[in-house]
């Protein structure tokens, strides 16, 4: 008999781990459904930038995840045969005006550079060279150039991994599903019982296990981008993205679009409207760094929501006394660097089984859960 698995959500957790159900050893063995609704998701609003090493967070646990994300892209993008449209290592530039900023940032890169191949080199750039670098730019500044950071558009590559995954175990199912308090999912049809479930619903985790009587630590945060129509540099379609000092990132895709953003919007938990006034803001972002950027270069706005601890750092795993159900919530802005990550451990975890010791890369998942009974 085959086995049968869940995953609640389709974003970057649920689309990895649906990618490395369909095709890690035993896979033949397994069907997976993935329920998603795809409305609020924030790894179809997101295009960001895979560069966690400059990071200044003191979490150590979270720092050795996001490197392990961003050791594990080449690897995916290239099993999975995705192109360049959805990443690729352009290298990313870190500005600082102030020169001593400047020095502390590129000796903090050497350091971590020693524990980390896939940095690429590490080199310091005047503001010229930054612009030679990124011709878009009319107000560079100097900056630290790392040539192993990329950029990847998250709905693409949710998108792509899905894809694969339906030709081979998975079904997709678009709709908004529940479980009760028996531990089975409730769908359209009529309630379901599954072998295992991974829930990777982001912001949503909190309602849905109210019903197993456990509580997470889980607030929502609203996130915009806006893409914008630039000059197309046809000799420099690959730029390097840039995390621009007091500034949005900025995101260049190559042929006339580029992408500044995200926002992080406390107040608009799961808003999913356009908010005029940040779209200008972030359009005031863009036109201090490119002078040529108008109102008109506007050509799409993306919003999603983010899911946020009280500390921050993401959980993941399975849940304590609902060993069939594995849980991934709290990403918040490194969403796209820490999926696939998380995703490749679950997938191997409702594959397999066991209890994976990943406390190198998290805390206790008590930290973040709670029976509501308590």
């Amino acid at each position: 008999m085959q086995k049968r698995i869940a995953i609640i959500g389709g974003g970057i957790v649920g689309a990895t781990a649906a990618y490395y159900l369909s095709k890690l050893p035993g896979s033949e063995k397994i069907k997976v459904t993935l329920f998603d609704d795809g409305v609020g998701q924030a790894s179809k609003a997101a295009a960001g930038i895979i560069s966690p090493w400059l990071s200044k967070r003191r979490n150590q646990q979270w720092y050795r995840l996001a490197k392990a994300g961003a050791d594990l892209y080449p690897e995916l993008i290239h099993d999975a045969q995705l192109g360049t449209d959805v990443y690729q290592q352009t290298g990313t530039i870190v500005t600082r005006e102030d020169e001593a900023d400047l020095e502390t940032l590129f000796a903090l890169a050497q350091d971590r550079r020693k524990t980390a191949a896939t940095m690429g080199d590490v080199t310091t750039l005047t503001a010229q060279e930054v612009q030679d670098q990124v011709p878009l730019l009319t107000a560079p500044q100097p900056g630290v150039v790392i040539t192993g950071g990329a950029r990847v558009d998250g709905a693409a590559l949710v998108d792509g991994l899905l894809a694969i995954a339906s030709k081979r175990n998975l079904k997709v199912s678009h709709e908004r599903v529940k479980l009760n308090a028996q531990g089975q999912v409730i769908t359209s049809l009529g309630a379901r019982q599954f072998d295992r479930v991974i829930l990777a619903a982001g912001a949503w985790l909190k309602e849905l296990i109210a019903p197993l009587g456990v509580n997470a630590d889980i607030r929502p945060q609203k996130g915009q981008l806006i893409e914008l129509a630039v000059k197309d540099y046809p000799l420099q379609e690959h730029m390097p993205v840039v995390m621009p000092e007091g500034e949005r990132d900025f995101v260049p895709f190559g042929h006339g679009k580029l992408i500044v953003g995200a926002t992080h919007e406390n107040d608009g938990k799961f808003d999913l409207s356009i908010n005029s006034e940040v779209t200008a803001d972030l359009l005031g972002s863009a036109q201090r760094l490119v002078k040529s950027i108008t109102a008109d270069s506007l050509i799409g706005v993306r919003v999603g929501t983010r899911a946020y601890t009280s500390d921050f750092a993401p959980f993941f795993g399975p849940i304590p006394e609902h060993e069939d159900f594995l849980v991934a919530s709290g990403l918040g802005s490194s969403g796209l660097t820490t999926g696939p990550q998380i995703g490749k451990f679950l997938a191997g975890s409702a594959l397999y089984g066991g209890t994976p010791d990943w406390s190198q890369y998290e805390k206790p998942l008590t930290t973040y859960l709670a029976s509501s009974a308590e």
